[in-house]
């Protein structure tokens, strides 16, 4: 079974920066796009950005030019570089393997929670 771990989330004033990183499990991480979403108090879960399995990104209009996604196949990890970080970016980050439409392939995992002062 697939598990996605995410980590290194915290509190950190505004203007700074975080990097989250996402451990998948399993075969899956090779061959499939990954993406970066988060889920605010209140609000709908929502995708951040993603990176194909050749390293193309695509970013939310939000975070464009402050997010940047990486990724090492080999550690089967992806990470989230967070800059210039607002108050509004506070939520819980996950990372998933997009699939048709707002459909994820694989089961949640415990997320990571990023919380931003003002």
């Amino acid at each position: 079974q697939v598990q996605l771990v995410e980590s290194g989330g915290g509190l950190v004033q505004a203007g700074g920066s975080l990097r989250l990183a996402c451990v998948a499990s399993g075969n899956i991480f090779r061959f499939n796009a990954m993406g970066w979403y988060r889920q605010a108090p209140g609000k709908q879960r929502e995708l951040v950005g993603s990176i194909t399995s050749g390293g193309s990104t695509n970013y939310a209009d939000s975070v464009k030019g402050r997010f940047t996604i990486s990724r090492d196949n080999a550690k089967r990890t992806v990470h989230l570089q967070m800059n210039s970080l607002k108050p509004e970016d506070t939520a819980v980050y996950y990372c998933n393997v997009p699939g048709p439409g707002n459909l994820v392939l694989i089961s949640w995992g415990q997320g990571t929670q990023v919380t931003v002062s003002s």
